[in-house]
């Protein structure tokens, strides 16, 4: 089966953080800066390799999604913290990550 070929609109290198963990049999690789999810069922030994693929996808759909609406892709990176330097976007300092365990 052939795929029809991509369109790819020309955009700056942008730096996000992806999350990857495990669902049971499910992969899910999330975006926190602009709070995208994607997913990939275990398909064995590549699936982590799959799942990076498919949320560099989705954050490229979304983020060409929102360049077709003039302004909007600067307000969305500013309101994800990113900060315009010239002509390019600086993403928000990735400081850590913390597993904390509570009483409830």
């Amino acid at each position: 089966m052939r795929y029809p070929q991509r369109v790819v609109i020309p955009m700056h290198n942008l730096s996000f953080t992806v999350h990857l963990f495990r669902e049971g049999d499910t992969y899910v690789a999330h975006v926190p800066e602009l709070d995208i999810s994607s997913w990939r069922r275990n398909a064995g030994k590549g699936a982590r390799q799959y799942t990076r693929a498919n949320i560099k996808d989705a954050v490229r759909g979304f983020l060409e999604a929102a360049e077709d609406n003039k302004g909007i892709l600067d307000e969305i990176l500013e309101e994800a913290g990113y900060q315009r330097i010239g002509a390019e976007w600086k993403g928000p300092e990735f400081v850590g990550i913390d597993r904390v365990t509570m009483n409830l």
